[in-house]
């Protein structure tokens, strides 16, 4: 059974991608919380870590918001190496790689309860949509 790690509340996850989503950076902080040595997450797919709870809606919002030019922001939750679980705050920023291409800037904060409550609701109605 899965269990939720609750964040620092200093915790600030920081992880940038390639245009197409593949780890290019990652903090201590995003390797502390994710479970995931930088080795294995540098060149990874950022959703290696996506909880299979989080609805295609959310990434579907995030997605088209980005690759117009623009900020998102929201709620995730995120799934450990070992399976158990996570919820950030994310803000999200299209930017230019060190060697000049399109990527992504992550930064995460920690959740309130009551922000994960809501959400999880939320995300719970949105998946029951999509099956």
């Amino acid at each position: 059974m899965s269990k939720e790690i609750k964040l620092d509340d200093y915790a600030f996850l920081v992880s940038e991608t390639d245009e197409k989503g593949k780890i290019l950076f990652a903090n201590d902080d995003f390797c502390e919380v994710s479970g995931f040595t930088i080795d294995e997450l540098i060149g990874s797919p950022h959703n290696i870590v996506r909880h299979k709870d989080m609805p295609k809606a959310a990434f579907k919002s995030l997605w088209g918001t980005v690759k117009k030019g623009e900020i998102w922001t929201g709620y995730v939750k995120n799934a450990t190496k070992d399976g158990d679980f996570y919820w950030v705050f994310a803000t999200i920023f299209p930017t230019i790689t060190s060697d000049g291409t399109k990527g992504f800037l992550s930064c995460r904060r920690k959740a309130s309860d009551e922000e994960i409550a809501t959400y999880t609701k939320i995300y719970k109605d949105l998946r029951a949509k999509e099956i």
